[in-house]
C-alpha cells in the first residue's frame, strides 16, 4: 500500500485583508476562551497572530503551510509566560480555523 502526502493547500487570494484580519482575530479570540479558560492574554496573542497572517497574505503568501511555519516562527518571540497557549498550538490553531472556514476537512485536506 502506497500512502499519497497531503498535498499543499493553496488559500484564494485576499479579497478583503481589514475583514479577513477582523474574521480571524475574533475567531482565535475565541477559540483559545473555549480551548481553557478566558484570559485577557488570549486578545493579544489573537491581535499578534492575526497581524502575522494579514502581512504574510498582503505580501502574497497563500500557501497554508507556509503561513503556519511564519506563525509559528514570529511567535516564538512572543512571551507565553501567562498562557497555557505555545506559538505551536497558535499556528494550528490559525490553520484549523482557516482550514473549517473553507470547508476542508483538517484530517486528509479534501473538501
Amino acid at each position: 500500500m502506497t500512502v499519497e502526502p497531503i498535498p499543499p493547500i493553496t488559500l484564494p487570494p485576499m479579497r478583503d485583508p481589514q475583514q479577513e484580519g477582523m474574521w480571524l482575530r475574533l475567531a482565535l479570540h475565541h477559540w483559545l476562551d473555549q480551548e481553557f479558560i478566558p484570559e485577557p492574554i488570549n486578545e493579544t496573542i489573537a491581535e499578534r497572530a492575526t497581524q502575522i497572517y494579514t502581512r504574510q497574505r498582503m505580501e502574497g503568501e497563500n500557501d497554508l503551510g507556509s503561513l503556519v511555519i511564519a506563525i509559528v516562527t514570529e511567535m516564538q518571540a512572543f512571551d507565553f509566560r501567562e498562557s497555557f497557549y505555545s506559538e505551536f498550538a497558535i499556528a494550528n490553531a490559525v490553520s484549523e480555523l482557516i482550514l473549517d472556514s473553507l470547508g476542508i476537512d483538517r484530517c486528509c485536506g479534501q473538501s
